[in-house]
């Protein structure tokens, strides 16, 4: 049997991305090599909304940050009680001239 050794990665967090984008709105679109995530912040009274952020991930590292959230959503829940999501936003991206 082989023992598992532990790793510890040292991660360093610039200022400029310490300060995080507020983002209520994500779109996650995928091909067989990748999953790409872009969060985005929608305004009110608004049609556009601005990409703040853009992750590109291989689908074994998505199916890693899903299992990892979805463990991080229970811990959550259980400290402070049910997250209660109201509905689900159908929105379709628009794929016209000018969009990343």
């Amino acid at each position: 049997m082989t023992e598992k050794k532990s790793q510890q990665i040292n991660i360093h967090l610039g200022e400029e991305v310490g300060q995080g984008n507020y983002c209520n709105l994500s779109i996650i679109t995928f091909s067989p090599s990748e999953f790409i995530l872009d969060f985005a912040t929608m305004l009110p009274g608004l049609s556009q909304a601005n990409v703040k952020s853009r992750v590109i991930l291989t689908p074994e590292n998505a199916k890693r940050l899903m299992l990892t959230l979805q463990e991080n959503v229970s811990r959550y829940e259980s400290n402070v009680g049910p997250i209660n999501v109201q509905r689900k936003m159908n929105i379709e991206p628009f794929s016209g001239k000018g969009n990343a």
